[in-house]
């Protein structure tokens, strides 16, 4: 017998298999590898014969015979003449700021450390909002989720589930539920303007996954995207991570303007891709000009470019019918675009699509068809049966009516409980309403400070400044409100427990 006594008892194996629930058997193949893997049994070292340790642990001689089989199987010894013999494991290199003798943790490398292991192109993008914000009064890009008919949209993924068959199981499309693809080419053909067919429409997992796609897809790196500034976060995370040089664009009252050199000539390089949110920009709630979207399509066109059109809450519009989307509005332009229906049914659903131009379908089936995996079948039917027997339409139809009225509420809760001076901007479509305020230089109170004490007081809204896509910019201060998932009865009390929490500030 080896000086194995000294790191194997069978008292202490049968404590440590019940403690841990786990067969005894099972118990002894985990210290027979750590003991190999810590060094205290050393490569070339020769372990007992079976009957020997089993008679020394008190054990079946079957479970030394099967923890033996199973470290054979792993390599972490060898089967020779002289017996069963500890392998010579190579050691693995110690990488940059390991501690000689210490695990490798956050706690060993540090923060800075840890941030160091990833790739360069993720370099600022951090998130660590607590997800329980996200349904406190005034975020952003919340919908109604008390008026959504939860029940109904329930008992149709019920059926759906009900009726799946085993090809159901398998992967399916890549490209989506073809009932799916059709009910939203049939509604945005009515309801958009967009001029598609179902081939054309491809199901993605919402608007993040899209842009990923988009941005992976269609620009190589180093290439430039045109983005609005101040802008959609998300989108400056999947252009980053794809490697792209974000070009800030100024918006206006009206949109997106194209940069232009001090002759006033669009600027160079030509973009690759121009990402915008023309009917209801996010997150200023201006409107891009007809003039700027022919713009646009016409530059696009002549530089090799594709406009990724996000139309993201565009069923939500106040004062008149929802405009037009930029893809129908000129036969064959170059726009790839982009809808969800987080913000018309709920977040967690987590389905989105890309329309894409007729240009690009044939190639980008084969991309999806080698990167995609679908699945979801019963949600996917669900929601084209949701679509089609009109519920969507009706639903849209009384959250208009929702949202204008919270909207109202808010806007008047502002009026009479708000402290500070400030200028309401946006409102004619969408969820969310932007409160300019003054700067600290102008004597105000920076947006993040303003925010971090709205939290305090559980509730959530967002900082104008966070949403700058191309650094700091003077004049930008303020909160961006959501109003949707908030009743008008509690609007008043949820603006003056920010106005006195900050106030006490």
């Amino acid at each position: 017998m080896t000086d194995m006594h000294l790191h194997l008892q069978g008292a202490a194996l049968r404590s440590q298999a019940a403690a841990q629930h786990i067969s005894l058997q099972r118990c002894l193949y985990v210290r027979l590898r750590e003991l190999i893997e810590q060094g205290a049994l050393q490569g070339g070292a020769v372990l007992p014969g079976s009957r020997a340790l089993a008679a020394e642990l008190g054990v079946a001689r079957n479970s030394v015979i099967h923890a033996y089989a199973q470290l054979l199987a792993e390599g972490h010894v060898q089967a020779t003449r002289q017996g069963t013999v500890v392998a010579v494991l190579p050691r693995a290199p110690q990488p940059a700021g390991h501690v000689k003798g210490q695990a490798l943790r956050a706690d060993a490398l540090g923060v800075e450390g840890g941030r160091a292991w990833l790739a360069q192109r993720t370099s600022g993008l951090e998130r660590r909002r607590p997800a329980e914000q996200d349904t406190w009064p005034l975020m952003p890009g919340i919908p109604a989720l008390d008026a959504f008919p939860m029940r109904r949209w329930q008992a149709l993924v019920d059926r759906q589930a009900r009726l799946g068959s085993r090809p159901d199981a398998a992967y399916r499309d890549s490209m989506g539920e073809p009932e799916l693809r059709q009910a939203i080419a049939s509604y945005l053909r009515a309801a958009r303007g967009v001029v598609c067919h179902a081939d054309q429409v491809c199901i993605t997992d919402g608007t993040q996954d899209s842009l990923s796609r988009c941005a992976m897809w269609l620009a190589d790196v180093g290439d430039t995207v045109w983005m609005e500034h101040p802008g959609y976060g998300a989108a400056v995370a999947a252009f980053r991570l794809a490697g792209l040089r974000i070009r800030p664009c100024t918006v206006d009252a009206q949109g997106l303007q194209m940069p232009v050199d001090a002759q006033g000539r669009v600027e160079q390089p030509a973009p690759r891709l121009v990402y915008t949110t023309p009917a209801h920009q996010y997150p200023l709630g201006s409107v891009l000009s007809l003039a700027r979207r022919h713009a646009l399509i016409d530059h696009a066109r002549q530089v090799g470019a594709w406009v990724l059109e996000d139309d993201y809450d565009s069923e939500f519009r106040h004062d008149g019918p929802p405009l037009a989307a930029m893809q129908g509005q000129v036969p064959d332009a170059p726009v790839v675009y982009l809808g969800t229906f987080s913000k018309s049914m709920f977040p967690a659903l987590r389905l989105g699509f890309i329309v894409w131009p007729r240009a690009l379908l044939h190639a980008v089936q084969g991309v999806t068809g080698a990167m995609v995996r679908a699945g979801r079948v019963a949600e996917q039917r669900a929601l084209a049966e949701f679509i089609q027997e009109g519920h969507y339409t009706r639903h849209l139809r009384r959250m208009r009516r929702l949202y204008a009225a919270r909207q109202a509420a808010l806007r008047a809760a502002i009026d009479a409980h708000w402290p500070w001076p400030g200028e309401v901007l946006g409102g004619q479509a969408g969820l969310h309403l932007v409160l300019s305020l003054p700067t600290p230089e102008q004597g105000g109170m920076a947006d993040v400070a303003l925010t971090a004490f709205a939290a305090q007081h559980r509730l959530s809204p967002r900082p104008l400044s966070a949403y700058l896509t191309g650094g700091p910019a003077a004049g930008f201060n303020g909160l961006v409100m959501g109003y949707a998932n908030t009743p008008e009865g509690h609007m008043g009390k949820v603006v003056q427990r920010l106005a006195s929490g900050l106030q006490c500030k």
